[in-house]
């Protein structure tokens, strides 16, 4: 029989929108895709000379279960670099991405049963793997006005004694917000000596304004995870990491020895060269994507749909879609399929993300002005509010 954890696992939406679009592309459709969270360019060339160069040397073997010296070492420069926070290389555990670090560190942290600190909307998996893992999500709603952060008295309500950690996210997957540094010293605060902060700095880089701000500089109480997809185009490349606090690194290995045995030996090579020899091509990707972000925010808005906070991190920008459906399930699915245009339904996010559209930047210009020109015609021939 089928087990009642996989039964329950809810599906992840946005990949059903995206699998949907896909069919429709078979069949001859034109999807322009705004859903999901994936960079449209190409990845950095030093990078992919750096993984050709540890072929051709042979590097393909396992590596030590904490990840290769040197790119545990390059991580912690960068670190200080640019949060000036010291971080030993020894309490780096290098993963297949940042999805798999959420396994070690749920695994590392809770026991079934015990509970960690949500917001209300959320990344849909961070509920998903916890659950799967026999966590349980303790939700503190986050309101559009306050930029979906949390609000101090809010999270002191909810830390209970069976409440283990505490999940940030920043810059916010599905908002685009960027928490300030007063905000994050908040969290820490409420949290110090009661509970972990778990902070998924997986978009750090991808900001415009105000630089965003690491967990560390606030607590060395806290678990980062953090990886290369997002900001140097990697997403299939599956590498990440996490930064622990020390007493946690040897369950983090014995889970990770027996669950994947290292992260890809070539890809790590590769990981290095990100984080050391990207820094024009990353520069590039970020300016274009601000110039996406002020055209969307700016056409999201000419429809009627409502940001009251301007995101400045990631690609997306997080909308009320309030006045165009109750339903951003179903609302998603009719934009898809009578204008050929890919959205991700808030509902996916939380059920205080109902109401919300996510539209995602990570296309081209051209691309988003031909989506946006297509849903503002059938936002105009649809005409009215759902029923």
């Amino acid at each position: 029989m089928i087990s009642v954890r996989s039964s329950r696992l809810p599906p992840f939406y946005v990949m059903e929108i995206l699998e949907k679009a896909h069919e429709l592309e078979l069949a001859g459709a034109h999807v322009v895709h705004m859903e999901i969270g994936e960079p449209d360019f190409d990845t950095p060339e030093p990078v992919k000379d750096a993984v050709y160069l540890a072929l051709k040397q042979g590097k393909t073997q396992y590596t030590h279960s904490l990840g290769i010296p040197p790119l545990r070492e390059a991580i912690a420069r960068h670190y200080f670099e640019r949060y000036g926070v010291e971080v030993s290389p020894d309490n780096i555990v290098v993963t297949n991405g940042t999805s798999p670090g959420m396994v070690l560190v749920f695994s590392a942290l809770m026991d079934p049963g015990d509970e960690l600190i949500l917001s209300n909307p959320c990344y849909a998996c961070y509920p998903n793997i916890l659950e799967f893992m026999g966590g349980v999500p303790r939700y503190v709603e986050v309101l559009e006005e306050d930029g979906f952060g949390y609000r101090p008295e809010a999270l002191e309500e909810k830390l209970a004694p069976g409440v283990k950690g505490v999940m940030v996210n920043s810059p916010s997957n599905p908002t685009g917000n960027v928490l300030s540094a007063d905000h994050m010293r908040s969290v820490a605060e409420v949290a110090a000596g009661r509970a972990f902060v778990i902070s998924d700095e997986i978009y750090h880089g991808l900001v415009y304004g105000e630089r965003e701000h690491s967990m560390l500089e606030f607590t060395d109480r806290c678990f980062i995870l953090n990886g290369f997809s997002k900001l140097y185009a990697m997403t299939g490349w599956r590498l990440g990491y996490i930064i622990s606090p020390p007493e946690f690194v040897r369950p983090l290995q014995k889970i990770q020895q027996n669950l994947m045995i290292c992260a890809n030996s070539f890809v790590q090579w590769a990981g290095i060269a990100a984080l050391e020899e990207t820094g024009d091509y990353v520069t590039e990707m970020v300016e274009m994507y601000d110039r996406r972000r002020k055209f969307l925010l700016g056409r999201v808005r000419e429809m009627g749909f409502g940001v009251t906070v301007d995101p400045t991190g990631a690609f997306y920008v997080f909308a009320n879609a309030r006045r165009f459906t109750n339903d951003t399930y179903r609302f998603c699915l009719e934009v898809l399929e009578s204008a050929g245009v890919a959205l991700t339904p808030g509902i996916d996010f939380g059920s205080a993300g109902e109401g919300y559209v996510r539209f995602s930047y990570a296309n081209s210009i051209e691309n988003l002005e031909l989506g946006t020109d297509r849903l503002e015609q059938f936002i105009r021939e649809r005409g009215g509010a759902d029923a």
